[in-house]
């Protein structure tokens, strides 16, 4: 869509690409150190060994910070510049990314979702498959399923100089750009939705409707609960806001989406509502979980805590150095009055000699 740069349209676009760069600007420093602030508290309490829940969140982290970090900054520039300024391998390499981390976090959550279902469901028997060993090969799937599903991307978009404008657009033929983004809705969206329906629909009918006979185990209950009830906030939010994303492409493909001011502003609030789903989740677990509340207040604390240390020790080093410093002075004035003192009955003596010999003489 070309615009002038002289009409009312053009100046509006200003002022919206003024506030896509604030919204991105805000996902991009939220993300960054809500996600930093979750790996900071799993890293630190000490349970990376022995709680395969934990290491989901952990992986699920990771995926959403490097999201963050390596793809908002750069698709804020899509929308904000006339140009595409950053190459031709970033022009392949970010949309990858974006993919790559997409898959990630559904196939995660996908993951996290079989493992309380069992956890819940069959407490006992799967004690021996809920193991770190096995949650990490679960892991390391995820992301090779991860890159089988987002490498076709690498190809998929391409620099080009369109009309002396440089710009980083799809470059596949019609029929393969509409098969590949129908396979990234089906198997990057539609079957881990399914399994997320299926596996929590049959956790909380089983957490709600059976009863424990076991008295002593209703605290660890209520824990799983919790648990399930802030995992279940985080899928039904990725859910929600990779949904307008799938639905835009796929009105591109088969429905009435004519290039226009309006479909471009639906693409872009699509993209946003996208991204934004990668600085929730901190939020969501200092909400709901009891636990990264005191650990994000214990991260606050060691770094105030790291800030007045070193705000001490640069205060008592100075008034280390004043007090040495007087030290060396008082030291110095009482050499200086001890050679003086010496240097006087030094000469005196001479002045008795002198006036001795004078008198013998």
């Amino acid at each position: 869509m070309n615009i002038t740069l002289h009409s009312p349209l053009a100046s509006n676009w200003k002022v919206e690409s003024v506030i896509i760069a604030l919204v991105f600007s805000a996902i991009f420093l939220v993300g960054t150190v809500g996600n930093c602030l979750v790996l900071a508290v799993l890293l630190r309490n000490g349970q990376m060994n022995t709680k395969t829940t934990n290491m989901f969140i952990l992986n699920l982290g990771v995926a959403d910070l490097c999201f963050i970090v390596f793809c908002v900054p750069l698709q804020a520039t899509i929308y904000t510049m006339d140009e595409w300024v950053f190459g031709p391998f970033v022009c392949k390499a970010v949309h990858f990314i974006i993919y790559l981390t997409m898959y990630a976090s559904i196939f995660t959550l996908a993951a996290v979702s079989l493992d309380r279902y069992f956890a819940i469901r069959y407490p006992l028997r799967s004690r021996e498959m809920r193991t770190p060993r096995n949650a990490l090969t679960s892991i390391c799937l995820v992301w090779g399923l991860s890159l089988i599903f987002s490498g076709p991307y690498l190809s998929y978009y391409q620099q080009m100089d369109l009309d002396g404008t440089i710009v980083c657009i799809p470059v596949w033929d019609f029929q393969h750009r509409r098969a590949m983004d129908v396979c990234t809705f089906v198997f990057g969206y539609l079957i881990p939705v399914l399994i997320l329906s299926v596996t929590y629909a049959r956790t909380i009918r089983y957490l709600w409707t059976t009863v424990d006979p076991i008295k002593d185990m209703s605290e660890s209950r209520k824990a799983k609960r919790k648990v399930t009830k802030m995992i279940i906030i985080v899928a039904v939010l990725f859910c929600l806001c990779w949904l307008p994303h799938h639905l835009v492409i796929l009105s591109m493909w088969f429905g009435y989406f004519p290039l226009n001011h309006t479909t471009y502003v639906l693409r872009i609030l699509s993209h946003l509502v996208a991204y934004t789903n990668s600085c929730l989740n901190p939020i969501v677990y200092a909400l709901v979980s009891k636990h990264f509340r005191k650990g994000f207040q214990k991260v606050f604390s060691c770094t105030l805590r790291k800030q007045v240390v070193n705000r001490v020790h640069v205060v008592q080093h100075a008034h280390t150095v004043s007090l040495v410093e007087a030290a060396s002075s008082e030291v110095s004035n009482h050499s200086e009055g001890a050679a003086r003192e010496r240097m006087w009955r030094k000469n005196s003596k001479r002045v008795a000699g002198t006036f001795m010999t004078f008198n013998v003489t």
